[in-house]
């Protein structure tokens, strides 16, 4: 039994044992804390990436209907249709929406956006919107009055504000006796929402019985559903079942048509982001090799007694081996210690560092989140953790099988 633990037992010692070549010390050191170094940076970069993530998807898809789901023509009882999706598994909200490109002019400024007709009423099931106003209210929005809320960026591009007027011109023509003009319309300004994202810029919403009269539905017609999902990523399979079942009449679309490209874009970049810090860590990991390979050199005296003794070969390589994956667990779990606490509370050291040396790393006026988020998660931490621990485990293994190789006779010879 004894025989059995003396790898793991001699492993430890060798590892806290003080040395004569303070080299070999000062490059074991080295070796952990940059291991340390390595997990930790590449923990805090992966958490503030998942940050940027979270908040993006929050706020982008928390506008952007995650489902469409649209009638060849015009939906002519959408309470109904409703009802029936909101039967289908991940359907979570449904509201009606009519959608219109169009471009804004008021005082020889001109913007364009996509209008977006909806029932105040129903919104909240769908958009995150009233969770954002800073101005005005969804409810003033009533049939007939004309009112828009708009974008705090499409309404600063405009110059406008809560009670300014705006003329919207569609790309569908009016025939007149008097020519072919386009189709306009004046709008009052009755809300501003601000989420934070690109959407500030790009969207308005005015009542749904206004935009069916401007885009020249039937009475009580609509364009379509817009569905919301308690799985986003389950989008296209939500969206496939229920166009097969509504029939061909219907048509669908889900959010990753529309903006899929940009989270693709993400998810690439923090893979990249952590393969190149892997890096690091690879680095760190094999300046193991070094330290053991020197240690193994210090040690051949101690080795060929070993053997002398009895010990096998196998259990020489398990010495160097311990002595190796010690010096990387300690070095993985300090890096782990710090980077989840580096990533616990990243955002408070930054706003610190701004507000006392008036430093401002992300300026609002042109970055949409204008803090540092992070959102730590448990799978990242396993990745980096366990990939950390193969590559100190592969490092142990040429110096252990070095050791391992040493003949006794050869060595004692000379001492």
């Amino acid at each position: 039994m004894l025989l059995d633990r003396l790898p793991f037992l001699i492993g430890l010692r060798y590892t806290r044992a003080k040395r004569r070549n303070h080299f070999i010390s000062f490059i074991s050191l080295t070796s952990m804390l940059g291991l340390s170094l390595g997990v930790a940076v590449l923990i805090l970069v992966l958490s503030v990436m998942n940050g940027f993530d979270h908040e993006l998807r929050t706020r982008v898809l928390g506008m952007v209907p995650h489902v469409r789901v649209e009638a060849r023509d015009s939906v002519t009882d959408w309470e109904t249709l409703a009802g029936k999706l909101r039967e289908k598994p991940h359907v979570v909200g449904a509201a009606p929406y009519i959608e219109q490109q169009g471009m804004f002019t008021t005082n020889g400024r001109n913007k364009g956006a996509l209008v977006t007709g909806i029932d105040p009423s129903a919104e909240d099931q769908v958009s995150i919107i009233s969770e954002h106003m800073v101005q005005g209210s969804l409810a003033d929005l009533t049939p007939g009055s004309w009112g828009i809320v708009m974008g705090e960026l499409l309404a600063r591009n405009l110059g406008v504000g809560v009670g300014d007027r705006v003329t919207l011109l569609v790309p569908e023509a009016s025939i007149t006796p008097g020519g072919i003009f386009p189709r306009l319309k004046r709008f009052t300004v009755t809300g501003i929402f601000k989420v934070g994202a690109d959407v500030d810029a790009s969207l308005a919403y005015t009542d749904i019985s206004d935009m069916a009269k401007l885009a020249r539905f039937k009475e009580g017609g609509v364009q379509g559903v817009r569905l919301k999902l308690d799985d986003l990523f389950s989008a296209d399979q939500v969206t496939r079942d229920i166009v097969s079942q509504l029939g061909p009449q219907y048509r669908g679309m889900d959010w990753k048509r529309t903006h899929g490209n940009l989270f693709a874009a993400i998810q690439m970049e923090k893979n990249m982001i952590g393969l190149l810090l892997m890096v690091i860590v690879a680095v760190a990991a094999f300046n193991i090799v070094s330290t053991l390979v020197m240690m193994v050199t210090d040690k051949h005296a101690d080795i060929a007694i070993l053997r002398t003794l009895g010990a096998r070969p196998g259990s020489i390589m398990g010495i160097f081996i311990v002595q190796g994956l010690t010096i990387g667990v300690m070095g993985i779990i300090i890096g782990a210690i710090a980077g989840v606490a580096l990533a616990l509370s990243v955002s408070d050291i930054i706003a610190w560092v701004q507000s006392t040396f008036g430093i401002q790393f992300l300026d609002p006026n042109v970055y949409f989140i204008s803090y540092l988020p992070s959102r730590l998660e448990m799978s990242d931490m396993g990745i980096i953790i366990g990939s950390a621990l193969v590559l100190s485990f592969l490092s142990t293994l040429y110096p252990a099988w070095r050791a391992s190789r040493i003949q006794p006779a050869e060595v004692l010879r000379y001492e």
